[in-house]
């Protein structure tokens, strides 16, 4: 289970640790800079890396969102991205915004979440 190394990070529940897992699995797996999972409003979880091809570009949590609408998910109830960076890019702000996700955990290559983003009203 994730836990915070710090008084200042979110503490998670189950599911979103669960997410942590998952997008630090797919991070290592593909070897990328990032990774990220989503749970759909039905509990199913989908899980990507960075995709970097000459003829394809997609952040790890757009690739997660891809993933999710080609399994036919209509709603997403949570996002996390695993890596580096401190915050969020725009491009995957929005294609989690564009299902409806109510919140995307950040956090570092350690799997310590580091901050929460909350996404409502955003859709």
């Amino acid at each position: 289970m994730t836990r915070a190394a710090d008084q200042n990070a979110p503490e998670l529940n189950p599911e979103d640790a669960k997410l942590v897992t998952l997008a630090r699995g797919a991070r290592g797996r593909a070897g990328a800079a990032e990774g990220a999972a989503v749970r759909d409003d039905d509990g199913r979880t989908y899980a990507a890396a960075t995709v970097a091809l000459p003829s394809l570009t997609l952040t790890a949590l757009q690739a997660a969102v891809a993933m999710a609408v080609a399994s036919g998910a209509q709603e997403l109830e949570a996002a996390v991205v695993v890596g580096p960076s401190a915050e969020i890019d725009a491009a995957s702000h929005a294609a989690a915004a564009d299902l409806g996700a109510g919140l995307v955990i950040l956090a570092g290559p350690d799997g310590v979440a580091r901050q929460r983003i909350h996404l409502a009203g955003d859709r």
